[in-house]
């Protein structure tokens, strides 16, 4: 449970950073590429991986491969969505993810679905509706197909990411070897889109890497480590992570930003709290009420 919490609260602040970074114009793209640095090093530095046997790492090459291209990928994907679809949608189709990740860990990993996890799945989809419920401020440029498409990838990524990481996490001791590897090919797509495309390097966009990066370490192998932890509740992982980001991160704006919650906001609040209990504590609910 405590890997759990660090890693939602490591993701929050990750998007407190990112609305300050905005605010002082950092280049994101920028910041994205250093932070791949800095998880490159922090993972030598933590996690220590074994180097020593470059065969270990074959039979899970895949899982490597494929969030090293992905991770940068749905930065840049995440990007055009927002420009394309704007901030709602976009977020909107991020947080929705979670319904890939929930389906495999039955469909895949040969989970369960008992009455308290259907109940607090129902309650996750309500609530993520509820705390994702905001009005458009004007339309939104762009091909109604090619936002389509932005949003799809957004939705598709995230859910493929989630997956990925519980297979890694599955890997053993071998993981921070494979995470490395994941990242070093990550830094060097990032790096490469952001030459092709002739960026003028700032030192505010080094900072925020750096920043970003030990964030983004903390959150993704506390992450991985609440799933080694959790290893037979693989929901109890996706939908408290996605639920505990969008509640506290939903608390954030308000208390830090001053951004408004809308009654419908608020009600989702209350369920997503809702199905986290099920989730977690149906049978001392049932215990409690007699039911």
């Amino acid at each position: 449970m405590s890997y759990l919490l660090a890693s939602i609260m490591c993701s929050v602040l990750v998007s407190v950073l990112l609305k300050i970074a905005r605010r002082q114009k950092i280049d994101i793209g920028q910041a994205v590429g250093v932070n791949y640095i800095v998880a490159v090093a922090l993972t030598m530095l933590v996690l220590k991986p074994d180097l020593g046997n470059p065969r270990a790492f074959l039979p899970t090459w895949w899982l490597f491969a494929a969030l090293g291209v992905l991770l940068p990928s749905v930065f840049v994907v995440m990007g055009r969505a927002v420009d394309a679809a704007g901030i709602v949608k976009s977020d909107a189709a991020q947080r929705l993810s979670l319904f890939l990740p929930i389906a495999a860990s039955f469909a895949l990993f040969g989970e369960k679905l008992t009455e308290g996890r259907l109940i607090g799945i129902v309650l996750a989809f309500v609530a993520l509706f509820c705390l994702l419920w905001k009005s458009e401020g004007g339309k939104q440029s762009g091909g109604m197909m090619a936002q389509a498409g932005l949003l799809m990838g957004v939705w598709a990524g995230y859910g493929v990411i989630d997956i990925l990481f519980k297979q890694l996490a599955k890997s053993g001791t071998a993981f921070a070897g494979n995470l490395l590897v994941a990242f070093c090919l990550a830094g060097i797509l990032m790096f490469g889109y952001l030459f092709a495309k002739g960026t003028k390097w700032t030192k505010e966009g080094v900072v925020g890497g750096v920043l970003l990066g030990g964030l983004n370490f903390l959150n993704i192998t506390t992450y991985i480590g609440a799933h080694r932890v959790m290893s037979s509740n693989p929901t109890l992982v996706f939908a408290g992570m996605n639920m505990g980001v969008i509640v506290l991160g939903t608390l954030v704006g308000a208390w830090l930003f001053k951004e408004k919650i809308s009654s419908i906001n608020a009600a989702g609040i209350s369920v997503a709290l809702a199905a986290v209990a099920c989730l977690f504590y149906w049978a001392d609910i049932r215990a409690l009420f007699g039911i």
